[in-house]
């Protein structure tokens, strides 16, 4: 997405476009060597070059940091101003710099009133995106990720949410290795910018620093509060977004749901070639902030409460938020299974996911996977790129009911691959790491040495934090239409309630479901809120008439 910015050719904004902009613009001056961003400033403005040329900054050298400049015409930013993030590079004028200024708000009315405005920056800001990423040019820095389960847990959500950061071993050479690690004092850290390390460093606190945390102290209300960001959210994000709707979506972990976890689909129409689900949800999530659509993460909704003619939702550390109506995307999550020390080994050997950031914990050893449905399939696949040998654990006896048949040959006939029918996880053994686990076979009971274990197996609905306000089937999936007594087929049992993709009872489990379903239910949202604002106007209305027949 967004194409690779090293062979993409310098369109400077010119004639229309910079006219367009100046309206909007107030004019700065920057003598040269003068910052024009810090890291952790807001991204409150879009900084067109007038005059002059603006350069990247090394947070830790204080030199420049990529060859290249910004010139006359060209433009600061990256995706994150979409979202009202923060800076995370740096930028400084290299000589005497005349800028034009836009406030985000008037910027982001200009690319939707604009669209080649619009193509242009987003083109540019998704590029950017990639590069930093897969160079991890960034302020951010972390120390020994291979060795603490906290900063893991902290390198995977930046990585599932493509957040551009630097990851360095304890014991890695290196200069800038070197020098991080002296400001960490040699210690499993997070560092942001120059400055000391992160105290008791965590997701949330990381994305407060990167402006990620939405802050509630806002009093306007939304018109749709989105909870899940998995392919429903974010495609009911885009679509919202789209028709004009205020839409906020809170995500309690990376944006792509149980689908980010997947290494590569290769079922979803349009991508022949295979995708995977972060990748995949990552474009969506661009698309719907174009709209306007914002995202706050990681944060989890605890309670839902019905609250004058909408809802208010009280998230994780008691703030709250309302909103007009609530779409349910809250999808589904792999269980912990009920064996000894699970819990111990979490980041520490025993892991959800299976992307390139938890695929480096595992290279030049023993992988298991425990499930038999696609998500273990093609964890399986991914990994047996980088472990010595994969083992799939099914408790079944066959894969034919659970896991398509493309990708059920291709594990039954790849060498790196085996896999344990009638098998269950009995036990786990090791120190601070996973070393060991226990299975149980038709055999009797079998050791595998695993440093790297993988659990994707259940399907448990998240839908607690509902409050009882709607109507749930005995496993705790969120009845819709008819099984809720309603004519709309994505309505819960509580009016201006919704719910799509895997929470939602009877729904097809793929992610192409799940977009579909999302892109839908906005119609329907839509409806509702115009029957309501038109009910309450007329109400209104009634009012006034009865106040002046009083007179």
């Amino acid at each position: 997405m967004g194409g690779e910015l090293r062979f993409m050719t310098p369109q400077p904004f010119a004639g229309e476009m910079l006219a367009s902009l100046r309206d909007i613009s107030s004019i700065r001056h920057y003598p040269a060597g003068t910052f024009v961003a810090r890291v952790g400033d807001p991204l409150d403005r879009f900084v067109v070059v007038e005059e002059g040329e603006i350069e990247v900054v090394d947070p830790y050298t204080n030199e420049r940091l990529v060859p290249s400049t910004l010139g006359p015409g060209q433009f600061m930013g990256e995706l994150s101003f979409l979202n009202a993030g923060s800076v995370t590079l740096a930028t400084r004028a290299a000589v005497d710099t005349r800028t034009l200024e836009a406030p985000r708000a008037a910027m982001l009315d200009l690319m939707a009133r604009v669209p080649e405005i619009g193509d242009h920056v987003l083109t540019v800001f998704a590029a950017r995106r990639r590069m930093q990423f897969e160079e991890g040019r960034s302020a951010i820095k972390l120390i020994g990720a291979d060795a603490d389960p906290a900063i893991q847990r902290i390198a995977t959500f930046l990585s599932r949410n493509r957040i551009p950061f630097q990851s360095y071993d304890l014991d890695e050479k290196g200069d800038e290795a070197r020098a991080a690690c002296t400001i960490a004092e040699h210690k499993p850290a997070v560092i942001v910018g120059k400055g000391h390390p992160v105290d008791d460093p965590t997701p949330r606190k990381v994305a407060a620093l990167l402006g990620l945390d939405l802050s509630t102290s806002d009093p306007e209300q939304f018109d749709l509060l989105i909870v899940g960001g998995g392919p429903a959210g974010v495609a009911a994000a885009v679509y919202a977004g789209s028709e004009g709707l205020k839409a906020l979506v809170i995500e309690d972990s990376a944006i792509g749901g149980q689908a980010g976890t997947s290494s590569r689909i290769e079922n979803y129409m349009g991508f022949p070639t295979g995708i995977s689900g972060t990748d995949l949800i990552f474009r969506g999530q661009v698309q719907a902030m174009k709209f306007g659509t914002r995202f706050a993460m990681p944060r989890a909704v605890r309670r839902l409460e019905k609250a004058g003619d909408g809802f208010c939702a009280t998230l994780d550390g008691g703030d709250t938020l309302c909103a007009r109506a609530v779409l349910v995307a809250t999808g589904v999550q792999y269980r912990r299974l009920p064996v000894p020390r699970i819990a111990e080994f979490e980041g520490a050997g025993v892991y959800y996911a299976a992307t390139e950031m938890e695929a480096r914990f595992c290279r030049e050893t023993e992988a298991v996977v425990v499930g038999g449905g696609n998500s273990a399939g093609q964890a399986a696949m991914y990994l047996s790129r980088f472990a010595n040998h994969v083992h799939v654990v099914v408790r079944g006896g066959s894969l034919a009911s659970s896991m398509s048949a493309y990708l059920r040959s291709r594990l039954e006939a790849d060498p790196r691959i085996s896999i344990h029918y009638g098998a269950q996880l009995a036990g786990l053994e090791g120190a601070q790491h996973l070393s060991a686990i226990r299975l149980t076979t038709p055999d009797g009971e079998r050791t595998l040495p695993c440093s790297a274990l993988f659990l994707m197996i259940g399907a448990q609905p998240n839908t607690g934090w509902l409050s009882g306000l709607v109507d749930l089937d005995s496993k705790g999936f969120v009845k819709t239409g008819a099984a809720a007594g309603v004519a709309s087929d994505f309505q819960t049992s509580q009016p201006g309630i919704f719910a799509v993709g895997d929470v939602r009872a009877n729904s097809v489990k793929r992610v192409a479901s799940a977009v579909g379903e999302g892109s839908v239910v906005v119609s329907a949202i839509w409806s509702h809120l115009d029957d309501a604002a038109q009910h309450a106007a007329l109400s209104v209305v009634e009012s006034l008439v009865q106040q002046e027949s009083g007179r």
